[in-house]
């Protein structure tokens, strides 16, 4: 079998994907993916090209590195593992800062790569945010106060997961949520273990594996008016104190003996 076979079929049991879905998501039958896994055919270049952004690893590494022979996480370190992000710039060749619509949102999953996509955002302008590709995102404001709903995070695209730093905040672009908007806790060997800020939500991992694209906080902006309330900084002790009683109660319960014992 070919490498580009073998690759392909490697990421997609590692993401745990059935042929039939990722037949689906690159909107071609589940027979002829088959065959490319099988190498009874080679994919044309607009499959391939909706193959290496799919599974977010670059053409070259698909077709010339065995990579079952290294580990998930130093490939999306390569330093030749490039998917192309696809930007917009206005008449003097200045990137634009493109919002992600609130109501289209899961959209973005499906065109994060499609230049055409891109183009066809509404963009905005920050002069003082320099040195980087900026992206707004809808925030949700529920996990992460003092973010409203209806808010935007605008954040700046990390290209490297060496860059990456605990207790910053970044909007994670992945397969099975979308946008999330989370706080970084641990860089483990194949996950990030992330959080809400709300106190009501628990840490989760996410496997680097289902991410497609990361963007470092960078500003926000309201289009909801602040309350009084939303910085009522005595609350928010007391409902931390609640959440922490609560996990108290449930670790007393998870110790104590049954009734059969007794």
């Amino acid at each position: 079998m070919s490498i580009l076979s073998e690759n392909i079929r490697y990421l997609r049991n590692q993401l745990g994907y059935s042929q039939q879905k990722v037949a689906d998501d690159l909107i071609i039958t589940r027979g002829r993916y088959a065959k490319y896994e099988d190498d009874a055919t080679e994919p044309p270049i607009e499959i391939l090209l909706k193959i290496s952004r799919y599974y977010h690893v670059s053409i070259d590494l698909l077709v010339s590195v065995d990579l079952r022979k290294i580990a998930l996480k130093e490939i999306l370190e390569l330093p030749d593992n490039r998917i192309l992000l696809p930007i917009k710039v206005d008449n003097r060749g200045e990137n634009k800062i493109e919002i992600i619509p609130h109501k289209a949102s899961m959209g973005y999953l499906n065109g994060y790569a499609d230049p055409e996509y891109i183009e066809s955002l509404q963009t905005i302008s920050l002069p003082f945010l320099k040195g980087g590709k900026y992206r707004a995102f809808p925030a949700d404001g529920a996990s992460m106060p003092p973010h409203k709903d209806n808010a935007y995070i605008i954040g700046k695209y990390i290209e490297n997961l060496a860059d990456m730093r605990t207790g910053k905040t970044y909007v994670f672009l992945t397969r099975s949520e979308g946008i999330t908007y989370k706080r970084l806790l641990k860089v483990n060997k194949e996950t990030l273990e992330v959080s809400a800020d709300n106190v009501f939500y628990k840490s989760y991992e996410i496997h680097l594996s289902d991410i497609l694209e990361i963007w470092q906080y960078a500003s926000s902006i309201a289009t909801q008016e602040f309350s009084k309330d939303d910085f009522q900084f005595d609350n928010i002790a007391i409902i931390r104190m609640l959440q922490e009683l609560k996990d108290e109660i449930r670790e007393l319960k998870g110790n104590s003996p049954t009734t059969d014992n007794i």
